[in-house]
């Protein structure tokens, strides 16, 4: 007897719980908290994890192990760049500390979305390198280049 349960199509609407990991441990993790809302197509989760999830029945809890490089692309060192201390003060706060490790939210040049680079290394003053009023960061996604671990469990399509 086939199932009623709707599917996930293209541009589907889904509320869902979902886990992405990397060797590392988890990124994301909604199990213990509310239930995540998205749409298929916006670039909320990557293509690679969207292609995933077409054709799952509503109610599914299925995990996926996505490709290293698929899910959030290879490593690209190009994106791992110094940033200006005076452009740091003009997009945020000019007495904000960096630490390793930070993730810092960047607007978009368009200004209408943002994304985020975690710290590499904080210039000091002294050492020579003329990066005393610079932060290196890293703009690629803290899974890029990793095999990824995708849990989801489909609580509603539209």
């Amino acid at each position: 007897m086939a199932s009623n349960a709707p599917r996930v199509q293209p541009g589907s609407f889904l509320t869902l719980h979902y886990r992405l990991a990397g060797p590392g441990g988890d990124i994301i993790n909604t199990f213990a908290d509310k239930p995540a809302t998205l749409s298929l197509g916006t670039g909320e989760l990557s293509p690679a994890v969207e292609k995933r999830l077409i054709g799952l029945e509503e109610g599914a809890r299925t995990s996926f192990q996505i490709p290293a490089g698929e899910a959030f692309g290879d490593r690209n060192p190009e994106m791992v760049q110094w940033v200006a201390r005076r452009l740091l003060n003009e997009l945020g706060d000019p007495d904000e500390q960096y630490h390793v490790g930070d993730v810092v939210q960047f607007p978009t040049p368009d200004g209408m979305g943002s994304y985020a680079g975690s710290v590499q290394q904080v210039g000091a003053d002294g050492d020579g390198d003329g990066k005393a009023d610079a932060v290196l960061f890293d703009f690629n996604h803290p899974l890029a280049g990793q095999p990824v671990t995708f849990e989801v469990q489909l609580i509603g399509v539209l």
